[in-house]
């Protein structure tokens, strides 16, 4: 099975089209002020609207209020929701489209018991836990506390660079990658280089994990 990308951060229309071009499956917005990488309602649109037909939109939202939330889906075209905070389950299937549920991992957490609760997810998108810090902090955990075998597809998160991307596909054999500040020249801005190489090497990690 081919590892799917997830590119997350954009504040910028060219970097996403450039993204786009180079065979990503889905970019990232992040509506969460605190963040260097958060978007307007206008940038978002404005970035959405320069996509080409076939990349999916994530939104990514932390602990946000409902209405917040609603308000953006009524002005940006968004096909997927990430929640990144302490969301309940029945705070996320409230809206009507698929979402993902962003788990900050440390040692003790059931990742199954996690994907049971919230067994409506598309998938858990795991990440580095960092205290004070809800996602975007360019971490990596310990990817030995992944579950062998969970219910729901892992994204995996946290760290990701061009230097571990084929390592992570062979190790953790995750549905999707997703990186933001491995592929950045600096917070908010991507490299196109940088992004090009991710690609190349996630597409290197399913190769070598059909070998071995």
């Amino acid at each position: 099975m081919r590892t799917r990308i997830k590119i997350c951060g954009f504040t910028r229309a060219e970097d996403a089209v450039a993204a786009a071009e180079l065979g990503v499956d889905a970019i990232g917005l992040v509506f969460y002020p605190p963040s260097p990488r958060s978007v307007t309602i206008d940038q978002a649109t404005r970035i959405v609207s320069a996509l080409p037909a076939f990349v999916s939109v994530v939104a990514l939202f932390v602990d946000e209020q409902e209405s917040q939330i609603r308000e953006v889906l009524s002005k940006v075209a968004i096909d997927v929701i990430q929640f990144h905070g302490d969301e309940p389950a029945e705070a996320c299937n409230i809206y009507n489209k698929p979402y993902l549920k962003a788990i900050r991992m440390k040692p003790g957490l059931d990742v199954r018991q996690i994907a049971s609760t919230y067994h409506d997810a598309s998938a858990l998108l795991l990440d580095a836990y960092h205290p004070g810090v809800k996602g975007g902090s360019g971490s990596q955990f310990d990817w030995d506390l992944i579950p062998a075998h969970c219910s729901l597809p892992v994204i995996l998160a946290g760290g990701l660079l061009v230097d571990n991307a084929s390592q992570a596909v062979q190790a953790v054999r995750p549905y999707a990658l997703d990186v933001s500040s491995g592929v950045e020249a600096e917070k908010g801005i991507k490299d196109v280089a940088k992004m090009a190489a991710f690609i190349q090497q996630t597409k290197e990690g399913d190769r070598l994990r059909v070998i071995n």
